[in-house]
């Protein structure tokens, strides 16, 4: 018996920068917006909610492609610089599907990351319930098997946004972008990933000011570099009541509470 499956969407996204073409990711469409600032916003090219003055599609609607060009427009008296951006990656025009390819040292990067210093515990069965959350918001992979999830949580465990995208880069750019979107004015408790936990990953919740990452699947030596010189708690294999702690236990309260 033939059986039909669903897909899941793929096409490329250019971000533009007050008309400037600079970034191109193959993403699942959605989100766009959020997606556009989350990943501006973790390369350092935008600053807060108040650099932003618009963010849309851009073109005639009736032109083939059209939901596949985004523009960000700065906010009054305010200059995006995306020299901020060619100076971490080579190329006139950056894949950003690509992580962290490209990229002229990792101490470059370092250099503009401030560590995260947030206090406060969080218990194992919080981490561990989160990442139930997710799962049970992932509708897309239930029906494709072929996307990545990202949520981020506040300290009582609330989910604040979630995301899915055919990349995981991009899930957590939706999810952070949200945020920034939605003006919140504190960073999540904790972010969480359904696959591996890569360096980019890590990077974008340090700029977030994110304290701790949990991933489904295991972690990158260089991520777990990342987080220990930054102050990240990074956590791997979170599934059923285990997980494996990387850098900084010391958030993780191994309670029931």
């Amino acid at each position: 018996m033939t059986e039909v499956d669903e897909l899941a969407v793929e096409e490329p996204l250019e971000i533009r920068v007050a008309d400037e073409a600079l970034a191109v990711t193959m993403r699942t469409p959605g989100e766009d917006q959020a997606l556009a600032a989350g990943f501006l916003f973790a390369e350092g090219v935008l600053g807060s909610f108040a650099d932003i003055g618009s963010i849309a599609h851009c073109g005639d609607p009736a032109d083939d492609g059209f939901g596949n060009i985004v523009n960000v427009t700065p906010g009054p008296g305010v200059f995006l610089d995306p020299s901020r951006l060619a100076a971490s990656r080579r190329g006139t025009l950056t894949t950003a599907a690509c992580g962290v390819c490209g990229r002229r040292s990792v101490e470059d990067l370092i250099a503009r990351c401030e560590p995260v210093t947030a206090q406060g515990t969080i218990s194992l069965s919080r981490l561990l319930a989160s990442v139930e959350q997710l799962t049970e918001v992932q509708t897309l992979f239930r029906r494709t098997g072929a996307t990545h999830g990202a949520a981020a949580f506040d300290l009582d465990g609330r989910m604040l946004a979630s995301a899915e995208d055919v990349g995981r880069h991009n899930a957590v750019d939706k999810v952070l972008g949200r945020l920034l979107l939605d003006g919140c004015a504190s960073a999540p408790a904790h972010l969480v990933v359904s696959g591996r936990t890569s360096f980019e990953i890590v990077q974008k919740a340090v700029v977030s000011g994110v304290p701790c990452v949990v991933g489904v699947s295991g972690t990158s030596s260089l991520a777990v570099d990342l987080a220990q010189r930054l102050g990240v708690t990074l956590i791997g294999f979170a599934r059923g009541d285990e997980l494996a702690i990387y850098a900084h236990p010391e958030r993780v309260a191994l309670t029931t509470a």
